[in-house]
């Protein structure tokens, strides 16, 4: 194929067209590890809860590679020297940094790739596609380790205030219809700069740092942590790990073949060869939605019962409260929902769980988000802000939940 041909474009509905800067990227987003991403919901179990958040993963990655090319432009205009291979490397570990999310991913890492983080599997993913492409995303893999000695490229793959997160509050709250969560990445972006190799934000553009953070914190209440989506995710965990322990046991369930072996085998980081990683990028969202509508009639009462409940939208009771005092007290819902249903008491942990979620818009312990001020001195933005809002922004705040069938109400 002719160079020319590779340079396409996409229409996304939030910049409008984005452009694949050459032949290379073009050939990343083409491989199937890639287009994977196109099957692998960004947002999880929130689409039970916003019909909108159907967008995908792929959609998001093209989307932090855009605003990666808005910001080298900046930079550049603005006398900070990005040469032609280290412009490609922030394209190539932008673009590539979800690239190891399973399938719902949050739910897989704690359930059937076992504390197996995501970033590490994009790694893994990344250093394959490096022997496939001739060592061109050495640099690219460098700079996503934090190996490579200009620091600011790392912070605009991975900070507080990246392209990253710049894309997907914009782009989830778009989808979902949570305006609250929508940024100004533009106007971000055009305020930021260089100096002595970190990545600051210019004084005038605290305020969209104030309402980026503002938006950020909303999004977790109102998207990522909201009871439904919450209660889906732990549920559809709940299911997997059943799954596995039924297999484990020698019960045969009907999925997919890559989604078998996952069942079948514990897998830790240091098993994950190259024969693994191949069958783990067969995995989409596809294999499980499939898999629960066939498990919704296995004999196993905790498995089917857990199954219908994601497919048919039927989700437990979940109640979330600040005081953890103010939890009931699970045992008497565990006997009584035991007796009902002829269950021992471990095996009502399916159904009646508590836990904890926690929201920090900013934290201080993290990379700071620096403000360069008109004097030339740098300052982390609480300090900076004159908002007494991010303070408290940067406090952590944690709820409690817990987990029951409607039917113990």
């Amino acid at each position: 194929m002719s160079q020319i041909n590779k340079l396409k474009i996409f229409n996304d509905p939030i910049y409008g067209f984005i452009t694949i800067p050459n032949a290379l990227i073009y050939d990343l987003i083409q491989h199937s590890y890639f287009q994977r991403l196109r099957r692998i919901s960004q947002m999880g179990l929130s689409y039970l809860v916003y019909p909108g958040a159907n967008h995908t993963r792929f959609h998001h990655a093209l989307g932090c590679m855009h605003l990666m090319q808005k910001a080298v432009d900046v930079l550049r205009f603005k006398g900070v020297a990005i040469s032609e291979e280290e412009e490609n490397a922030l394209y190539i570990a932008i673009l590539l940094h979800d690239i190891g999310h399973g399938p719902f991913s949050h739910a897989m890492e704690k359930s059937i790739v076992e504390d197996v983080h995501h970033e590490a599997i994009s790694l893994l993913f990344m250093n394959q596609l490096n022997e496939e492409f001739n060592g061109q995303l050495s640099l690219a893999i460098q700079v996503f380790k934090g190996e490579y000695h200009r620091k600011f490229m790392l912070q605009l793959i991975s900070s507080q205030l990246d392209m990253d997160r710049m894309d997907y509050l914009k782009r989830d709250s778009f989808y979902s219809g949570v305006a609250e969560g929508n940024v100004n990445s533009e106007r971000l972006i055009q305020m930021m700069n260089v100096v002595d190799d970190v990545l600051v934000i210019e004084e005038k553009g605290i305020y969209s740092v104030e309402k980026f953070l503002m938006s950020r914190r909303l999004m977790y209440w109102q998207a990522y942590l909201h009871k439904t989506s919450l209660v889906a995710e732990l549920i559809l965990t709940k299911v997997l790990k059943r799954a596995k322990e039924l297999t484990l046991k020698g019960v045969q369930l009907p999925c997919s073949e890559p989604l078998l072996f996952f069942l079948q085998n514990r897998i830790a980081l240091e098993n994950f060869d190259s024969n693994i990683l191949d069958l783990f990028s067969q995995l989409d969202d596809f294999d499980i939605i499939s898999a629960l509508k066939s498990w919704q009639r296995q004999d196993d009462f905790i498995l089917s019962s857990l199954s219908k409940m994601i497919i048919n939208r039927d989700l437990p009771k979940i109640k979330v409260v600040t005081d953890k005092a103010l939890l009931d007290e699970i045992g008497p819902l565990q006997e009584r929902f035991a007796a009902e249903n002829n269950l021992s008491i471990a095996d009502t942990n399916y159904f009646i769980f508590k836990g904890k979620i926690k929201n920090q818009a900013y934290s201080k312990e993290a990379e700071p988000i620096r403000i360069l001020k008109k004097d030339r001195t740098i300052e982390d933005v609480v300090e900076a802000s004159d908002q007494l809002n991010l303070k408290s922004l940067s406090k952590l705040v944690t709820k409690y939940y817990i987990c029951f069938p409607k039917q113990l109400v």
